[in-house]
């Protein structure tokens, strides 16, 4: 019998290849998204959503009892724990996204025991807010709170695709408009010699295939990742080689400002502390535990370069 599955987000980075993974295994997919897209496949139903965290829809979709729910939503932490239990009640198999964002920068390289920026941080500020990286901490804390033990936490590092790459707190709608025009972007130079790691949707979505359907994966979580890392600077010399974009390195104040003309270091938090607690931070995974789990090996996944390569086409798509 064919499995069921519901992916929240399906047009997204993950989502689009991981859709495409689950048709090939013969599952039947629902996909919701807020694209209006129609499918010739049988296996899978696109369903547009313009709210996909309003409660009457998820008492509605959740009356089909999934075998899995792959969820790529990005919620606050009230509405989370709104609708995690509803989800958990009808699904042998509910994988939430969280985000590597949640560690702190104590170990490289960093596993899934890692200290996180919730359990850490010793800024009040940050801690009193719902910034991404605390609410998705926050998330998986109420999941093993919870009385459910069917689900999977997985934690992709930063990750590009079709739609979306990023350069710092670059995002491609910034980068691509620079590509074309030739102009510069503006880099923040302390982050050169800081190490990320950037993994392709398509190797995500992989993993993410293999986590599905095994009962050792539920109540566990996974860093998403590949292990491969370069520094800032030498991302950005991969996208002057792949797309001729040029850039230059300036101060932290120069960079924001590039990045938002409104930028103000006083109210500005969220942009200070994606840069300062994110891209700033050693980010080198250990991502044995995943490998473990799914069978692959580090080699499996593409490079960096061979990545872009691979998207340059549609990441340079209108």
């Amino acid at each position: 019998m064919k499995k069921k599955v519901l992916v929240l987000g399906a047009t997204g980075t993950m989502g689009h290849y991981l859709t495409l993974k689950l048709l090939e295994d013969d599952c039947q997919v629902d996909a919701v998204s807020l694209e209006d897209k129609t499918s010739e496949n049988p296996n899978l139903r696109y369903l547009q959503v313009r709210n996909a965290k309003d409660p009457a829809f998820v008492a509605e979709i959740t009356k089909n009892h999934y075998d899995a729910v792959v969820d790529f939503m990005i919620y606050d932490t009230v509405s989370f724990r709104e609708t995690f239990p509803h989800y958990l009640k009808n699904t042998a198999q509910y994988v939430y996204l969280s985000s590597c964002r949640v560690f702190a920068n104590e170990e490289s390289p960093i596993r899934e025991t890692s200290p996180r920026l919730l359990d850490v941080s010793t800024d009040r500020r940050f801690l009193f807010s719902d910034d991404y990286s605390l609410h998705k901490a926050r998330g998986e804390n109420a999941l093993r709170a919870s009385k459910f033990r069917n689900w999977t936490i997985i934690r992709p590092s930063t990750t590009y695709g079709p739609r979306t790459c990023q350069l710092l707190t670059l995002g491609r709608p910034q980068l691509v408009r620079h590509m074309r025009s030739g102009e510069p972007v503006k880099l923040f130079e302390a982050a050169k010699d800081i190490p990320a790691s950037l993994t392709w949707g398509g190797d995500v979505a992989e993993m993410i295939r293999r986590l599905l359907f095994q009962e050792k994966t539920l109540c566990e979580d996974y860093n998403v990742t590949t292990s491969a890392s370069h520094t800032w600077g030498e991302i950005a010399e991969i996208y002057r080689e792949l797309f001729g974009l040029r850039y230059e390195w300036v101060d932290e104040l120069q960079y924001q400002r590039f990045r938002d003309p409104a930028f103000d270091p006083e109210n500005s938090v969220s942009a200070i502390w994606q840069l300062r607690y994110a891209r700033m931070f050693n980010r080198v995974y250990d991502n044995r535990k995943m490998l473990a789990a799914t069978g692959l090996r580090q080699e499996d996944f593409l490079t960096l370069y061979q990545g872009l390569k691979r998207e340059k086409q549609n990441l340079l798509e209108d």
